[in-house]
């Protein structure tokens, strides 16, 4: 699926976590490395802070006005007690994106962006689904779908795994064997549309060498980035999700193969004793243009 023109591409290999309540960790994240920024008002802010926590980010975004990283605000479902004084009070804010939890249905999707068009809300700010139900993967492919329309706002999934785990009874265990399936769909439906999909976090951040294991197999699935709860693990996940010397160097041989006169038509060719084909031309293009992004955002 080719990538809908109007969504700009964007370097997404560490979105770390940040409460909205926690004015000091906010205060140092213009020190920090990661691609993106997820300010928190759902369930890292306990229900008596929510508030205070909605004064503290609108505080933020106003005192912070350039920043390298994209901008993300997780909000409390629309549907909720706190959602529609979340939404206003992202809305207002005017991030990157807002992130929706527990994305169930299309119709999820639907809601959020009528709200924004009722707030007449820019187009840059985009949506952003956290598929951490049940239903959730049931659905991805239709949630995905939304991502069809010209005029969408959808840009990435998010894999909640710890409430995978809640509502499924399923263990999280050292190389997840039991969710690949899960978190492979999830990959499936993002990539059917164009739309990035970022992995679940790890929970342990003190176990580096762990966490450094699992950003090498949420990359060898296809993911474009991992979430994160503590600046510790931004370098290894912007590590594992950048492509390598020898990965950069291949693409670009591939490309120079194929732009030569007598390969322009062809549709394989042999390269240092292998087969390419045109696609994976497509491949080298899109993993160049990816390297180009990285490069841009730092």
């Amino acid at each position: 699926m080719i990538r809908n023109p109007d969504r700009p591409l964007r370097s997404r290999r560490s979105v770390l976590y940040v409460p909205a309540s926690n004015k000091k960790a906010m205060a140092k994240l213009a020190a920090l490395s990661c691609d993106a920024v997820i300010f928190d008002l759902e369930d890292a802010v306990a229900p008596g802070d929510k508030v205070a926590a909605r004064e503290a980010l609108r505080g933020h975004f106003s005192d912070t006005e350039a920043t390298t990283h994209e901008r993300i605000i997780r909000i409390n479902p629309l549907s909720g007690e706190w959602g529609a004084e979340d939404f206003l009070a992202a809305r207002a804010c005017r991030p990157d994106a807002i992130l929706l939890p527990k994305v169930n249905k299309h119709g999820d999707i639907t809601d959020a962006e009528d709200a924004l068009a009722e707030t007449d809300a820019p187009n840059s700010i985009r949506l952003w689904a956290m598929i951490e139900t049940p239903a959730g993967l049931l659905n991805s492919g239709s949630i995905a779908e939304m991502a069809g329309n010209p005029h969408s706002r959808l840009d990435c999934f998010v894999a909640g795994t710890n409430d995978l785990a809640k509502e499924t009874g399923a263990r999280i265990a050292p190389g997840r064997s039991v969710f690949v399936p899960w978190l492979m769909q999830i990959v499936a439906a993002a990539r059917a549309v164009g739309i990035d999909a970022l992995d679940g976090v790890w929970n342990d951040y003190r176990d580096s060498e762990g966490f450094a294991s699992e950003c090498t197999e949420a990359a060898a699935m296809g993911f474009d980035g991992k979430t994160l709860i503590h600046p510790s693990q931004i370098e290894s996940a912007n590590r594992a999700f950048s492509p390598s010397h020898e990965e950069i160097a291949n693409a670009r041989a591939i490309r120079a193969a194929f732009a030569l006169v007598e390969n322009r038509n062809k549709g394989v060719i042999s390269l240092d004793g292998k087969m390419v084909e045109r696609l994976h031309l497509d491949v080298a293009e899109k993993l160049l243009a990816r390297h180009t992004t990285i490069g841009d955002a730092q």
